[in-house]
Formats: structure tokens, sequence, C-alpha cells
């Protein structure tokens, strides 16, 4: 008897983006999927189980932590979510934003970042009215500013030099924050978090370095996004495959010791359905792809690479869209 083995392989999806991973300190991406196992089913839209090879592929990819709070966490239930945790784990990929015990809810992450010792946190506005199951409200991370400012606490007693917090937050399918983003912004940042990376809406919302005033008359800075996108997904929706990969620069000066973010830079990247056509290096077999729209306006200007009008046009429209949705990079080193 010959037993065949389906494997689902997402990492030719990543082909024209893995080398903006290879020099990062430290990936971050947010997981709005549930890896629950074969037997629970492969789905989608609204419950979702992925399959668990994703986490692999992620790894693989050059991510080293993933946030797990998000409307989707509790898709399949408690044991849906034990379920990615531990598929995450064997992939080698850490994670926060959920947890499988209060322990673990309370247990701090901490990331090394070329010697900043950088505290990850996650939380999510809900979980699309799945019940929290009682005695585990741990399990997953939910927006409350009490709750926020005890986690950021707890980053800065266990020795944080900075502090990002992924936040599942907004309107779906809005290019600009609401006014709860704005108010979760500022509380963050007065409470010292420097990085604020913002998922839901689908789409790519603003970014921006934001300077809050205290009650004493003193300033603190953070640098916002407000939302990052799909990062991959079969979303058709207007916007909703504008992506991007965001980096992010910290300092920390020699002298005194404060960390700060120095730039805040981004590759813009397009989700790209092959079925559509127009896509000459298209293989029969990848559907979807990750397009360095750059790249590609670059290559095709300069004659080399194997773009056609069609890909160049497109690549040309959606960076437009995708730079004046996000606004301009951010260069805060003076030395720039």
């Amino acid at each position: 008897m010959i037993v065949l083995l389906g494997i689902y392989d997402f990492s030719p999806m990543f082909k024209y983006v893995t080398k903006y991973f290879e020099d990062a300190t430290v990936c971050v991406g947010n997981l709005e999927a549930t890896l629950a196992g074969p037997s629970r089913g492969y789905s989608g839209y609204p419950t979702f189980n992925t399959p668990e090879h994703l986490a692999i592929d992620l790894k693989e990819l050059g991510l080293d932590v993933m946030t797990t709070a998000n409307n989707h966490t509790l898709d399949l239930g408690f044991t849906g979510l034990v379920s990615t945790l531990t598929y995450l784990d064997e992939a080698g990929l850490k994670h926060t934003g959920s947890a499988r015990t209060w322990e673990e809810q309370n247990t701090m992450l901490f990331e090394d970042l070329n010697g900043i010792k950088t505290a990850f946190l996650a939380f999510t506005y809900g979980t699309n009215g799945i019940p929290v199951p009682s005695g585990k409200e741990y399990c997953v991370n939910l927006i409350d500013k009490d709750f926020i400012k005890r986690k950021i606490d707890q980053a800065k007693e266990e020795g944080a030099e900075l502090i990002c917090v992924s936040m599942h937050w907004g309107d779906e399918y809005h290019t600009e924050p609401n006014n709860t983003q704005k108010d979760l912004a500022e509380f963050l940042i007065k409470n010292d978090v420097q990085v604020i990376l913002g998922c839901h809406p689908h789409v790519l919302e603003p970014m921006e370095m934001k300077t809050v005033t205290m009650e004493d008359g003193t300033t603190k800075t953070g640098f916002i996004i407000y939302s990052m996108g799909n990062f991959f997904s079969a979303q058709t929706f207007a916007n909703t495959r504008n992506t991007l990969i965001l980096n992010v620069q910290v300092r920390k000066d020699g002298k005194t010791g404060k960390v700060s973010v120095d730039n805040a830079t981004y590759t813009p990247v397009y989700v790209f359905d092959n079925t559509t056509g127009g896509n000459p290096n298209y293989n029969g077999s990848d559907r979807y792809e990750l397009l360095d729209i750059e790249n590609i306006i670059s290559e095709y200007e300069a004659g080399t690479g194997n773009w056609n009008s069609q890909m160049y046009n497109l690549a040309k429209t959606e960076l437009d869209r995708t730079v004046k949705i996000l606004g301009p990079e951010i260069f805060n080193n003076s030395n720039q």
C-alpha cells in the first residue's frame, strides 16, 4: 500500500521578499489565524484553521516572534488556541498575546535587540463574540487600560529598555485611524511604550512619530503604525492587497542609556493573484505571490528582469497608493 501525504507549502509566496528578512535583528508578525491541526478540518472565513506548516514556513522566512492576540484567537476554541501555540513552539517561533496557563500569561516575552532588552506585548479588542472560557481568562490579552498598564509596568520592573506593543484594533477597511486608536496610542506612549504596531483593519493606515504631553508639561515620543494591513491574504476588497515590510531602527544612547526610535522605513509589497493574469513570471502553480513593487519598477525601467508593461503599471499604481496611505518614511537621526 502506498500512502501519499500532502503538505501545504506557503514558502513560494515569499520568494520576492525573502531577502528583506535576512538582516533583521528581531522580526515580528501577527498571526491572525488558528493552527488547530488537520483533525479539526482546515477552514477559512469566518473561523480560520490554517495548515500548521505555515509556522515552519514563517520561521524559515525569518520570523522570530508572532503576536497571537486578535479577533480570531478563539476561532477553534481554547483547544485550538493551545494547538496554535504548540505548533508555534515546535517551529521555534516565540509568541505573545495568548496563553495556555496563568503562568504563561504572566511570563514576559523579552528579546535581545543588539544589547537592548526589549519586551513584546499584544492585545486585542475582542474575539468576534466568542466567549473567553470561564476560568481561562488568561488565554487572550484583551484591550483594557488597567490590564495593559499592569503588563507595561511588569515589563519595566523586569528591566525592559524598549517596549513594543501590538494592538489589534480599529475599523476594518478604513485607511485612517479612529478616535479609539488615537486615544489608546496616546495612553501607551504616556506609559513608556516606544513602538506600537497596529493590526486588524486589513488595510494600511498611516504611521507617525507621536509626541504626547504629560501632566507635568514634559513630553514623551513613540513610533506608531496604526495598521500594517494584510501581509498576505486572499481578500479582494479595496486596499487589502497593499502591504509592507516595516523596518524600525532603534538607538541606545551610550551616555544616558536612553532608547529611542531612530528611523522607520518600509518596503511596499503587493499581494498578487496570478489567476488574474499579466505576470510573465507565473509558473502555473503558485497562485499568490508577494511582489516587491519598487523592484519591479526599477528592473523594468532598467530593462532587466522579466516584467511587462502591465506589471510595471500595476506596480506604479500600487506604490503610489501605498505611499499616500502610509505617509513618508521617518528619519529622526540628526545625522541623516
